[in-house]
């Protein structure tokens, strides 16, 4: 019963457990001072909603003012243009629609005279604006003006029209104006709370709607303070009144400056709407409260913390590093007293520690194994060869024709060649690897030392760079030089002028990714290497260059004779490990097996 009840209360031990049950208590004193502050607030909850109101007024026709201002100053900015070619009605109307399609805020853009003539315009043709009633405003009153139109006269689009005076020094001339189509002013045009009790209107100095929601334009009166209009409540800008409706609904209005003298907002809302926001604290009671958060919860929350969380992480961390840095001789130890969440990551840290450690050791002494294994085979190849050059040469010793012993001392030479590389195998560090340089520079030796005798006027001269490569590729590469070195020992002749015949063999690295063998010889002065023989030679070279992806290049001139070979170097892979996969039990809890 004992042990159902330990387990049952194993939760009380989590860290989430623990921090809520402290918080609680740092926070308790803090609910109190709450409840005492929300009562005293409460008779400040009118007042902040209606300052709520009028801010939300603002924040709905926010969009709106930036288009109106944007346009604004879009028209003041085009008068100093329009000023510039005046007298080129033709450049003017062009610059006027290159504005217009650069963008796509604007559909007409154009300079009116005070006669009315309308020759610069982003339109296909001059117009005479006399008529219009933006035209007739402006001359009644000529200033700034934001006016909607039903049909622009150039555009054809239901726009609302921006216009500026222009002025040359001190003389009026007329206006300069930009249309921003309706349909975009009212795509910015917000809704108050996406609800329906909820409404906005924008309107201009003269009262004229530029943008409302959806059939309140029709619908006005519905919207409107009783025996009010839109002109009459310019007044009333910056404040909140109730009031009721033509239909008899009692609202509450807030009326806000979307453009200073120009373009306002009204937001009417229902009664129950203006007071559903709650109350909000003033500036000094939230800056009391957030320090008195602070003050009352750092210090239990920091000793939560730090006692629960930040010391065994720490301690974790640290054996961590210690793990990646490879100090592996003790396994991490397991923190019991940390809280369960802690506790059950560092039991898994410590076993996953101990698989690793495991797998570890037995990849390396497999890599050894096959590594010795593969030693082995390469020791074991080299032995046979040697084993049968030395029984070919024995065979070579009772043949009596001439012909005979020199085809077995070719194949003798070659199979010394492959024993030679195997045993360079065998003794190189890393089996990935072989360095072909060392490789056919013992080869050379060998075949210099068993076929030029110490009375033979010939000299080998060799020049080797280092070269490391694939063992797949050093093989054919010292084959090849074999072939080609025993063929220029064979037709090497003295040439004119010249006291002895001489080999040159060299090995250079044209670039980082390719190298080049060169196998030289010299030629007598009436000497040319015959043009058939066995073929057998010049068919291993093949083979061999087929091997390294090259084709082998034949020079003969008058002196000498050339093979060359360029290949390219294939990049070296370090072997790597077999990949081993490791499973640790989801939750390492005690007598858990891995």
């Amino acid at each position: 019963m004992l042990r159902g009840l330990a387990e049952s209360l194993q939760f009380t031990k989590g860290l989430g457990f623990r921090l809520a049950a402290l918080l609680s208590v740092a926070i308790l004193p803090i609910g109190l001072m709450s409840l005492i502050q929300t009562m005293y607030l409460s008779g400040e909850a009118e007042r902040s909603a209606q300052i709520a109101i009028v801010g939300r007024t603002g924040a709905a026709a926010a969009g709106e003012r930036a288009l109106l201002q944007g346009a604004l100053g879009t028209a003041d900015a085009l008068g100093p243009a329009v000023l510039r070619s005046i007298d080129n009605p033709a450049a003017c109307s062009e610059m006027m629609k290159s504005f217009v399609e650069r963008g796509a805020t604007y559909v007409y853009a154009g300079f009116t005279w005070l006669d009315g003539t309308n020759e610069c315009n982003s339109g296909v043709e001059a117009r005479d604006l006399s008529d219009s009633p933006l035209f007739a405003s402006f001359i009644a009153n000529p200033t700034t003006m934001v006016s909607p139109m039903e049909r622009g006269p150039i555009s054809g689009r239901r726009v609302v029209v921006v216009a500026q005076p222009l002025y040359r020094d001190r003389e009026l001339l007329g206006y300069v104006a930009v249309s921003l189509a309706h349909d975009l002013l009212k795509s910015t045009h917000g809704a108050l709370f996406g609800s329906e009790g909820a409404r906005t209107i924008t309107f201009n100095s003269q009262g004229e709607i530029l943008a409302a929601d959806d059939g309140l334009a029709e619908e006005i009166q519905g919207a409107l303070p009783r025996n009010e209009t839109l002109r009459s409540l310019i007044s009333r800008t910056e404040t909140t009144f109730t009031a009721t409706t033509a239909s008899g609904d009692e609202r509450v209005f807030s009326v806000v400056t979307v453009v200073p003298g120009l373009v306002y907002a009204l937001g009417s809302f229902s009664a129950s709407e203006a007071g559903v926001q709650g109350y909000r604290v003033t500036k000094l009671t939230a800056v009391l409260f957030a320090v008195s958060l602070w003050a009352v919860s750092l210090g239990v929350a920091y000793y939560a913390v730090y006692r629960l969380v930040l010391r065994h992480v720490r301690e974790l961390r640290s054996q961590m590093r210690r793990f990646a840095v490879g100090d592996r001789a003790v396994p991490p130890r397991i923190m019991d007293d940390a809280p369960t969440e802690i506790a059950d990551v560092s039991r898994t840290f410590h076993n996953m520690v101990r698989i690793l450690n495991r797998d570890e050791a037995a990849l390396e002494a497999a890599i050894d194994e096959k590594t010795v294994l593969l030693k082995e085979v390469h020791h074991r190849v080299k032995n046979n060869l040697q084993l049968i050059a030395s029984i070919i040469s024995m065979q070579g010793r009772v043949i009596v024709h001439e012909d005979a012993k020199r085809v077995l001392r070719s194949v003798q030479d070659r199979v010394a060649s492959l024993a030679s590389i195997y045993k360079n195998l065998y003794q190189a560090e890393h089996l990935e690897s072989v360095n072909a340089d060392r490789l056919i520079s013992e080869i050379i030796n060998q075949m210099s030392r068993a076929s030029i005798s110490s009375d033979a006027p010939l000299r080998v001269d060799t020049s080797i760079e280092p070269l490391i490569l694939q063992p797949d590729q050093a093989v054919p590469l010292t084959l090849l030089t074999n072939e080609a070195f025993t063929n220029a020992l064979k037709y090497a002749g003295v040439p004119s002028g010249e006291t002895e015949a001489w080999v040159r063999v060299t090995l250079e690295r044209v670039d980082a990714t390719h190298a080049r063998l060169n196998v030289t010889n010299s030629i007598g002065h009436s000497e040319r290497p015959p043009a058939h023989g066995t073929g057998l030679g010049s068919q291993l070279i093949e083979a061999f260059a087929m091997q390294l992806d090259g084709v082998p290049d034949i020079i003969e001139g008058e002196r000498e004779y050339t093979l060359t070979l360029l290949f390219r170097i294939e990049a070296i892979v370090p072997i790597q490990p077999e990949e081993r996969t490791v499973v640790l039990t989801s939750a390492a809890r005690v007598g858990a097996r891995h």
